[in-house]
């Protein structure tokens, strides 16, 4: 099993990120189960809707790209899940979004989910995406931190900057847990693979849920149930697929100036 793993980080500019995050992948991924990181360039370096806008268009292609190059599954592996479901429309084999799989994992570990993102510019979009899964009654709190993604990527490496990240994430987070939330979702990848270092991480009790294996095993199983009963995505609404000329077209013309 071959899946493609779309980071909206290049390794130019996340190398230690990357590093880390090849060391977790390799050692969740299931026997036989090849991962490549793919990187984004320019890479999301700045918390706006416009530059989720860019990074998903290079998504799209990606997913097209990856299918076309015999992979089994696409995994965004941003939680922003920018192109999640332009990509589904467009390509058969299982297309996966960190945010999608992580909030709809949490229902299953308690009623009621919250997220705390890095950045308040970012609670929009995750409003947005709540309610575009369904999940208004279930994810009931955004909070957010106040970092860029470059920065909070200093924190790979250093304990010190990992218990000042981990701070702030708690001050934003018990209020919610306060406010009823039983599981606790971290607003990205970055802060996902920072936290996966400490052991069954909990705050007044609420787990705190790493999104990487969670979408990773969601890919894995996916393909195993396509392969098994070819079971795949409806094409009779938000994933009907367009004829192969305009998916071309799309693929053609990436720029705009």
């Amino acid at each position: 099993m071959r899946i493609w793993y779309q980071s909206y980080v290049d390794y130019e500019n996340g190398a230690t990120y990357w590093d880390e995050l090849r060391k977790h992948l390799d050692a969740i991924v299931d026997p036989g189960t090849t991962i490549d990181i793919k990187g984004i360039t320019p890479h999301d370096s700045y918390a706006h809707p416009i530059v989720e806008f860019r990074c998903a268009r290079e998504v799209i292609c990606n997913a097209v790209k990856a299918e076309r190059e015999g992979y089994d599954a696409f995994v965004i592996g941003h939680f922003q899940d920018a192109g999640l479901y332009e990509a589904r429309s467009v390509v058969d084999i299982p297309v996966l979004g960190m945010g999608e799989a992580s909030m709809l994992h949490a229902c299953q570990l308690g009623q009621r989910s919250g997220i705390v993102t890095i950045n308040r510019r970012y609670i929009p979009w995750f409003h947005h995406q709540i309610g575009r899964y369904g999940l208004e009654k279930r994810v009931a709190g955004v909070h957010a931190m106040q970092f860029e993604p470059g920065q909070i990527l200093a924190a790979f490496g250093s304990d010190e900057r990992l218990a000042e990240v981990r701070n702030l994430f708690e001050e934003q987070a018990r209020p919610l847990v306060a406010d009823g939330v039983d599981v606790l979702i971290p607003g990205g990848g970055i802060p996902m693979l920072l936290f996966s270092q400490i052991e069954a991480h909990r705050v007044d009790g609420a787990p705190v849920i790493n999104g990487i294996p969670i979408v990773v095993k969601q890919a894995e199983m996916q393909v195993r149930l396509r392969r098994l009963s070819g079971l795949g995505v409806s094409r009779t609404s938000d994933y009907v697929k367009p004829p192969l000329e305009i998916i071309e077209e799309f693929m053609a013309h990436p720029k705009g100036l």
